[in-house]
């Protein structure tokens, strides 16, 4: 059997992209694999099978206004009680291995010794990205201060899954620098993702498409870069480009704020702006339904949902060039920049407006992209686990 640590996403409602592969993993592993969703409990202290209302919140298709984890106070009294009884959680399987999608925190770092030894499989851990190292300027301060030994933390893992080989790349470099000598197998498997219905993308069957309607999905924080998009489309306004510019993603209060502050200003400016917030997935379908090609002026990514998903509703994208960007964007229906500056993002987003035959062409090359499903990623990362050794 199959472990799935699910310790933070089962007690948010947040939809970052961390929360979405792990949401799902959970949906498929534990639906189509006979995987056990499991969580270390802090109140408790111990691991144990999530509850039905941790399952609720995996489930939950309204997405929430905070990345934080939510404990309601009858499960932190049920556990706290427990624990001071003395009543120990239902053991789990041993013969099992093991899965943590998550960025886990100081807490659950503590209590994963006990959980590791006590799988008799493989322990695999999934990286997302070494960004909190490499832009540490554009990330919250407490995930710059923990990335260090969160890093260390995986040399535990009998192998590690990377999201993008710009990702596997920069967690050996680290290892490199730091000199170990004996680091897990680090394998790149790119993530996969919820394939539009079969009429989503096809410019002449979308009737609800919006003329000269440009969208931008992510996260409102630093590195994602938005404050440049806001820059460049006010310049563009200004010219006398008209087009609207639709906004979805959950803001980070501390590195989000300029970019924040920005939409308000140019709101009250009266320009045809809308920043909807976090939504649920059929919202954000519709929005790619509707729009005519997407921006995602992000510095640094390590895979880049958001790109692959609009070419897979046959919708352009602007994005980076770079690392993991660059490897998103490498087969075609992009319009991929060297820099995603100020500049770059005006020049590019005047092109695609302003030239119908180019877009129609980076649009006939989204559509004939592949992609591979969740139910795929989540094959290749059962199939490899039992290629791995032990580790001590």
């Amino acid at each position: 059997m199959l472990l799935l640590d699910l310790t933070h996403t089962s007690h948010t409602r947040a939809r970052t992209g961390i929360q979405r592969v792990t949401r799902q993993l959970h949906a498929t592993l534990c639906g189509q694999h006979g995987a056990l969703a499991v969580c270390f409990d802090p109140y408790q202290k111990t691991w144990r099978k999530i509850r039905p209302w941790e399952e609720k919140n995996l489930a939950a298709e309204i997405a929430a206004a905070s990345r934080g984890a939510n404990w309601p106070w009858r499960a932190r009294l049920r556990g706290t009680l427990r624990r001071r009884l003395g009543r120990a959680a239902p053991s789990l399987p041993g013969d099992t291995s093991l899965l943590v999608p998550e960025i886990f925190s100081p807490a659950v770092a503590a209590a994963l010794p006990a959980l590791l030894a006590q799988v008799r499989g493989p322990r695999v851990a999934i990286f997302h990205d070494a960004i909190a190292l490499k832009l540490p300027e554009l990330t919250p301060a407490k995930n710059v201060a923990r990335f260090p030994a969160y890093l260390r933390e995986l040399l535990a893992f009998d192998g590690i899954a990377a999201i993008s080989e710009d990702s596997r790349l920069s967690l050996l470099d680290y290892w490199r620098w730091l000199g170990v000598s004996d680091a897990p197998p680090v394998r790149t498997i790119p993530l996969g993702l919820s394939f539009p219905a079969p009429s989503a993308g096809k410019i002449s069957n979308l009737k609800s498409q919006v003329l000269n309607s440009i969208l931008s999905v992510g996260s409102i924080e630093g590195r994602k870069n938005h404050l440049a998009l806001l820059n460049a489309c006010e310049r563009l306004w200004a010219g006398g480009l008209r087009f609207e510019l639709r906004l979805i993603g959950l803001a980070h209060p501390q590195t989000g704020r300029a970019a924040l502050d920005k939409i308000a200003a140019l709101k009250c400016a009266g320009r045809p702006l809308h920043y909807e917030g976090p939504v649920d997935d059929a919202t954000v379908t519709a929005a790619y339904d509707a729009c005519q090609f997407t921006v995602y002026p992000s510095l640094m990514e390590g895979f880049g949902l958001p790109v692959i998903e609009s070419l897979a509703h046959g919708k352009p994208c602007v994005c980076s060039s770079r690392g993991a960007l660059g490897e998103a964007a490498r087969g075609g229906g992009c319009a991929a920049l060297d820099s995603v500056d100020v500049d770059s993002l005006a020049s590019a987003i005047s092109r695609l407006l302003q030239n119908p035959s180019n877009l129609a062409t980076l649009a006939d090359a989204a559509r004939a992209r592949t992609f591979k499903s969740w139910d795929n990623y989540a094959s290749e990362l059962v199939d490899w686990m039992p290629t791995l050794s032990r580790r001590n």
